[in-house]
């Protein structure tokens, strides 16, 4: 259960910091780009929540959802920095906030298949 708070947690330090850093994207892309981005960190944040409520079957579900979710965040976040909409520093940071999130959601998807 710790575990799942600090999930949580970080995922709301995430949105947290993301959302309003997608205000200074290009406007041209607000669109498509930038709101797959935001798409795709919101429904990682939801995924989570219907983890957390359910048990067994859709869980497991819920849980694979959030991954992809979160895969797909991985991949706006590198088109983000690559295309220089997100500064080295910014980029190192969510990087490390992605992993971490990454891990521990790793965890609960390694935990629930026992």
């Amino acid at each position: 259960m710790a575990q799942e708070l600090v999930l949580l947690t970080r995922l709301f330090d995430l949105l947290n910091w993301l959302l309003p850093k997608t205000e200074h994207f290009p406007r041209i892309y607000r669109y498509t780009v930038t709101q797959r981005m935001m798409d795709a960190a919101l429904d990682c944040q939801e995924a989570v929540f219907t983890a957390q409520s359910s048990r067994s079957t859709r869980r497991k579900t819920a849980l694979e959802d959030a991954d992809a979710a979160l895969n797909r965040l991985r991949l706006y976040l590198r088109l983000a920095h690559h295309w220089h909409w997100l500064n080295d520093g910014q980029y190192t940071h969510v990087s490390t906030l992605v992993a971490e999130i990454g891990k521990l959601l790793g965890g609960w998807i390694k935990q629930s298949s026992r």
